[in-house]
């Protein structure tokens, strides 16, 4: 009971935040930090952006650096259970009475005579705050959203800053094109602090060299990694810029199922690499061992609930789409036609999303995402079946858990249930899901 108390003191407090919404700039969160002794000066960080991968790449990295015996922190956005999650030492969430007394030290902080911090710029002061006392050797951080405005964006000297695989997203926000969107995610490099870049889309290409050159960041371009097979990998020193004088391959096993793991794996690896090279002692052993180690909720993730087998995902954007559709039409753990069960955000590309998903014969549930502004579900199931007219069947559900239980009884080994659409949707769900 006094966990779920706390845990509804810490929604309290930054649910007093929630409308002021997103606000990106830098002035709020940096005069917050000021006011709280410039945690953020105080912790060693490796600082990720990106469309896709972020958080299966901070997964990776805090992971590894656990196994090499530091003291890590890590931040991700946003959580799927409770606030929690967001801000974690060596893969241990924050106790929820360490985080009220966090937020109410940042509350205090708060100058009544300037403009207020978003909710996202409170729980990030909370987050460099804790690390800060907590005295963690390192802080694996990941952007909330962009990255040149983003809260996280106040660290001048990042060990590493990494891009993670782009696509168009947030448009509304970051800019109409890719070339925008990718300006914006660039805006996390430092002068002089190495790079690791995933594969670029064509039109982000010259923007991410531009940026890296006018800063003289060294850069590393990894490719994906080789894959062996039965879930293994292989790892071969990426290009550099100066180009490394020796070259290594590494084999390790995967624990996060999907194609583009081989691309998130190499990237970390990447990243930790570089860390090895400025000192940070980390064996070959450690990165075998902490990949294999690492977890990561609501991301092709297989479940059993009432029965029911369920792969769960967020899929929250086109290019998270595709790559669910690419495992779901390779996997041997996934049986055809797919029973989607879908909720998706009213800023997301609906039918971009659904040209990626849906297939001849599908089934496609769709229902809210609770506590968020939901897409209007006549209008997808409409756009639905204009983008997929051989849909088995279209229904509109008014809860997700409602949804599942309508799925044709049994589940047949014909087929195979999938929830996704938005990481609120999944964080829903499991939050629920044992009620």
């Amino acid at each position: 009971m006094f966990t779920q108390e706390m845990l509804e003191k810490v929604d309290s407090i930054l649910d007093s935040f929630a409308h002021f919404g997103v606000d990106l700039g830098l002035e709020r969160i940096e005069r917050l930090l000021a006011d709280l002794g410039q945690p953020q000066n105080q912790v060693s960080i490796v600082h990720v952006a990106g469309s896709n991968g972020k958080g299966s790449v901070c997964a990776y990295l805090s992971s590894v650096l656990t196994e090499a015996g530091y003291r890590v922190g890590r931040y991700i956005s946003p959580h799927l259970i409770d606030w929690t999650e967001r801000i974690t030492i060596n893969q241990q969430p924050i106790a929820p009475d360490v985080l009220y007394a966090l937020l109410l030290q940042v509350l205090a902080a708060i100058s009544p005579n300037a403009p207020s911090p978003t909710q996202f710029e409170v729980i990030t002061a909370a987050a460099w705050l804790y690390f800060a006392q907590q005295q963690v050797d390192i802080a694996v951080i990941e952007v909330g959203l962009g990255g040149r405005l983003d809260a996280t964006n106040v660290c001048e000297h990042p060990l590493v800053s990494i891009i993670t695989s782009l696509s168009r997203e947030h448009w509304q926000r970051l800019g109409p094109t890719l070339a925008d969107i990718s300006r914006e995610k660039a805006g996390i490099l430092k002068p002089g602090c190495p790079a690791v870049i995933a594969p670029l889309p064509p039109e982000a290409i010259p923007v991410i060299h531009e940026r890296l050159a006018a800063l003289g960041c060294p850069a590393v371009f990894p490719q994906p990694a080789q894959n062996l097979g039965n879930g293994w990998a292989a790892w071969q020193e990426p290009i550099a810029t100066p180009a490394p004088s020796t070259h290594s391959i590494l084999r390790y096993r995967l624990p996060l199922p999907g194609q583009h793991q081989l691309i998130n794996s190499s990237v970390a690896i990447a990243a930790l690499d570089l860390l090895r090279k400025q000192g940070w002692n980390i064996c070959d052993r450690d990165i075998v061992n902490g990949i294999a180690k690492t977890q990561w909720m609501g991301r092709l993730q297989w479940l059993t609930w009432k029965n029911q087998t369920l792969l769960i995902d967020g899929a929250h954007n086109p290019a998270g789409a595709t790559m669910l559709r690419r495992y779901v039409d390779t996997s041997k753990q996934v049986s055809r036609p797919i029973q989607w069960v879908m909720g998706l955000l009213a800023n997301k590309d609906h039918a971009d999303i659904f040209q990626a998903l849906l297939r001849p014969g599908d089934r496609l549930s769709l229902v809210p995402v609770p506590e968020h502004l939901s897409a209007d579900l006549s209008a997808l199931a409409t756009l639905s079946q204009t983008i997929c007219p051989e849909l088995s069947d279209c229904c509109i559900y008014e809860d997700v858990f409602t949804a599942l239980q309508s799925i044709p009884s049994p589940a047949t080994a014909s087929s195979t249930t999938v929830l996704c659409g938005s990481l609120y949707l999944i964080g829903h769900f499991l939050k629920h899901a044992k009620d």
